[in-house]
């Protein structure tokens, strides 16, 4: 027979574990730290510990200086570069140390990236630009150009189909980029300087897009930037210096 201190020790486990599963917390980084080795052997820390939650429908601004840190957490949060030491957890499982093989698939299904250098290819036109990651995914051709229209005329590029990136000015370009980054439905967006090529006045345009796709549709965005008021257009703020939280 079970006694009461066991089954109310049975019932506070299963209350916390059942709050775990429904958290709201889609990133969490616990101690995570980052080491690269120098040509002359000397190891550089470049992250040294860092902790954070991000939430679902959060709008982060990561900001640090050039040398912070800040990018290369960037790259880990996107299962670009795994983390030296520390545990990175998305959702409910520890990524930290999982092959390329799938932090490639998981890439592919919980992340849109936006570069500042746009990176789109030159000599496709918008509808296979914006389609491209669902080339990966397997989708059929009919299925991709029907979603990326859809995309493109979303971030109001209607009309602008055909178009190769080339004709196009830096504002509509990342707008490009922004609608290839969603089509796959990601669970977070990483925008990477997203508008270090742009003018104030287009910054601030795409920067609105953002808070509108934050607020309407409930996407997660982490955005990295070394400019005060850009970081402002997110509803929190982090500080990185020297590999650490401020």
């Amino acid at each position: 027979m079970i006694g009461l201190r066991d089954f109310c020790y049975d019932v506070v486990l299963a209350l916390k574990e059942n709050k775990s599963m429904n958290s709201e917390t889609v990133i969490e980084f616990k101690k995570i730290t980052k080491n690269y080795r120098t040509g002359d052997g000397i190891t550089q820390k470049v992250l040294r510990g860092l902790s954070f939650k991000i939430k679902k429908g959060d709008f982060l601004s990561i900001m640090g200086p050039s040398g912070s840190g800040k990018s290369t957490c960037m790259n880990i949060i996107g299962c670009l570069d795994q983390p030296t030491g520390g545990e990175y957890w998305l959702a409910d499982r520890n990524v930290a140390n999982l092959n390329q093989k799938h932090l490639a698939k998981i890439r592919n299904q919980t992340f849109g990236f936006v570069f500042q250098n746009f990176n789109l290819l030159a000599k496709r036109n918008l509808i296979d630009n914006v389609a491209l990651p669902l080339v990966y995914r397997g989708e059929n051709s009919q299925s991709r150009k029907k979603l990326a229209l859809e995309l493109l005329e979303k971030v109001d590029l209607k009309g602008f189909e055909n178009y190769l990136p080339t004709q196009l000015s830096g504002g509509m370009k990342q707008r490009v980029a922004i609608a290839r980054a969603l089509v796959g439905n990601p669970q977070v967006i990483l925008a990477d300087e997203p508008t270090g090529n742009l003018d104030t006045k287009t910054s601030h345009e795409i920067l609105n897009l953002f808070k509108k796709l934050n607020k309407d549709n409930g996407v997660t965005i982490v955005m990295i930037t070394h400019e005060d008021d850009i970081a402002t257009f997110g509803q929190k703020t982090i500080h990185i210096r020297d590999g650490l939280i401020e």
